[in-house]
C-alpha cells in the first residue's frame, strides 16, 4: 500500500514530539499538521522534552489527503505524516456459516 492511501479501519502511527510533562502522569506533545494541544497518558517513562514517540490509532475517516485517527480523540491529521502499521481485513462472512448465536 503507497504511503498515504489508507481505508477506514487501518492501524496507523503518527511519530509526535514530547513538548513537556503536564502533570504527574501526563505529557504534552506536538503532533505534526494538527493545530491543537494534545496529551497523553505516560505514567511509565521518564521521557524527555524534544523526544519523538510513536502514537498509534485507528483510522475514522479519509478525506483529500487528510487522514483522522482515533487517538482516544479524534485528530486530523495531513496523510503523509501518518504510518500505516496494519491494514484493516473485513470479517469474513463464510466462515460465519453454520453458526447459530
Amino acid at each position: 500500500m503507497a504511503r498515504g492511501s489508507f481505508k477506514g479501519g487501518d492501524e496507523v502511527a503518527i511519530t509526535a514530539t514530547v513538548r513537556r510533562r503536564v502533570t504527574e502522569d501526563r505529557i504534552g506533545v506536538s503532533i505534526p499538521s494538527y493545530g491543537h494541544p494534545h496529551s497523553i497518558v505516560d505514567r511509565t517513562s521518564k521521557v524527555t522534552r524534544g523526544q519523538p514517540i510513536e502514537l498509534i490509532g485507528d483510522v475514522t475517516y479519509v478525506d483529500e489527503g487528510k487522514v483522522t485517527v482515533n487517538l482516544g480523540v479524534p485528530v486530523t491529521v495531513k496523510a503523509e505524516v501518518v504510518r500505516l502499521v496494519s491494514a484493516y481485513v473485513p470479517p469474513n462472512p463464510r466462515s460465519w456459516k453454520g453458526r447459530h448465536d
